[in-house]
């Protein structure tokens, strides 16, 4: 291990950083601050039998199962945007960069990537590889369809490229919907194209009593959103449009859009149903007091609660499989029983030879996914 250590430090030599915190302890914290380095890094560490843990902003690092790493490979100094093509409503940028610089940029030029509202601290590559979207989903759709290429450090160091830079571009292997989602256990995105969109001339909120009869009467909401404190649908379009909005749905035109904070605890859960359930999980959270924010018409309730319970989240897992969803633990204490995952999908083989192309001896985030791929 003595050689192995010397022989890894030669090649990081100007890579090399302080611990991350809130990253377990390694013996190497590396921080390339190129794709090209990233690869040869991974090719070093699959020759040597060395497991990478990825780490962005550390923001999703409670998904999946625990990777137990022999190095840290940091994405901080890769945060640069390559290319922006404002008229082309597309930009190309590295993992690093955070979702609160990469929207404080475009806001300049009146445009906006989609990405989680509120999760500032969050980076590009962390966001994709966790395949998030954000709350404006309902509208614009989830993320993966506005990732048009990607650009990735292979488990086995290789650097692969996969879609195109023009949004209706549909040749070749379509790895950008690999790769979202993937957290990480294909390799590093060393970087990511996204579909833009224009910010719209004004944005409104509109507090209604039923979000279930609003979602019915509301012309393209951005999102329509229920906490356990109140409901509110998400416009955007022209002055006249969200007025006239405001007025079918029966409410005050608020100016402007604040998000709710994400429900925070002990457990942190994701629960993905079809759209037309989300009330009935809804009713069941809320009977336990838990703090939740549910996206109606898309399909998922975040929630969070400072106890497991006595077996409560099992079954309502258990009811939300039985329909076709999932129970996705975001964040959970360490000692906990409960899965992140749930019952391990059908497609695990799928999986697992899919990881096999890009990862042959299993180094990148291994054992991260649902099965322990």
């Amino acid at each position: 291990m003595t050689s192995l250590r010397a022989e890894l430090a030669k090649l990081a030599d100007g890579l090399l950083s302080d611990s991350v915190p809130g990253a377990p302890e390694t013996d190497f914290t590396i921080s390339p601050e190129k794709v090209d380095d990233a690869a040869a890094v991974l090719r070093f560490a699959a020759k040597s039998g060395l497991r990478v843990l990825f780490w962005g902003g550390g923001t999703h690092q409670g998904m999946g199962n625990a990777v137990a790493a022999d190095v840290v490979l940091t994405t901080h100094r890769m945060s640069r945007v390559i290319d922006w093509q404002v008229e082309d409503l597309t930009i190309v940028v590295e993992p690093g960069l955070t979702v609160a610089d990469l929207e404080a940029q475009l806001q300049q030029r009146g445009q906006t990537a989609v990405l989680p509202e509120t999760a500032p601290g969050a980076t590009v590559g962390g966001v994709v590889a966790a395949g998030l979207s954000g709350w404006r989903r309902l509208r614009y759709g989830p993320t993966r369809d506005r990732v048009l290429e990607v650009v990735l450090a292979t488990g086995d160091g290789r650097v692969v490229r996969g879609g195109g830079r023009l949004v209706k571009n549909v040749t070749g292997y379509d790895l950008p919907r690999l790769v979202v989602g993937s957290l990480g256990a294909l390799g590093l995105i060393g970087a990511v194209c996204l579909k833009l969109w224009p910010l719209a001339a004004a944005q409104g909120m509109v507090e209604v009593a039923d979000p279930r009869v609003a979602l019915s009467n509301a012309y393209r909401p951005l999102a329509v959103i229920e906490t356990e404190v109140k409901a509110v649908v998400y416009l955007a379009g022209t002055s006249e449009e969200i007025a006239a909005q405001a007025e079918r749905l029966g409410g005050r035109l608020i100016s402007g859009h604040r998000w709710p904070d994400p429900p925070t605890g002990r457990w942190e859960l994701s629960l993905r149903v079809p759209a037309g359930q989300v009330p009935r999980f809804v009713d069941r959270i809320g009977s336990h007091g838990w703090a939740y924010q549910a996206a109606h018409g898309v399909g998922e309730v975040r929630f969070a609660v400072e106890d497991e319970g006595s077996g409560e989240l099992g079954a309502m897992r258990r009811e939300a499989e039985a329909v076709g969803g999932a129970l996705v633990v975001m964040r959970a204490p360490a000692d906990t029983d409960l899965d992140p995952w749930g019952v391990v999908p059908e497609s695990t083989e799928l999986q697992r030879a899919v990881k096999a192309a890009f990862d042959p001896l299993s180094i990148a985030n291994p054992g991260i996914l649902p099965g322990g791929i």
